[in-house]
């Protein structure tokens, strides 16, 4: 059953590795993109964990870390959606 979810998380980091690299365009999309990659690492990290029999105390850690570059990234979007009137990043310059 733990390889199941082993196998799962891997191919959905790549699916979503993928659609990172393949959806340059919107800002919302690569954010969508890289929460996936952010779940998967998760679901890989519980499998792994409840495998070796450990104590899930580094979940806790790396969910606040996921909140917080999830609400970061939304901030982003948000301040740069005002300020260009889009979310394209070829209209955006950042230097």
């Amino acid at each position: 059953m733990m390889n199941y979810f082993f196998s799962l998380s891997l191919f959905s980091f790549l699916i979503s590795v993928m659609s990172l690299l393949s959806r340059f365009k919107h800002i919302l999309s690569m954010l969508l993109s890289i929460e996936m990659i952010i779940l998967s690492i998760f679901i890989l990290m519980a499998s792994t964990s409840y495998m070796k029999n450990s104590d899930g105390s580094s979940f806790l850690a790396f969910l606040c870390l996921a909140v917080c570059e999830g609400t970061l990234g939304l901030a982003i979007l948000i301040s740069l959606s005002r300020q260009y009137g889009n979310t394209f990043i070829s209209t955006i310059n950042f230097l």
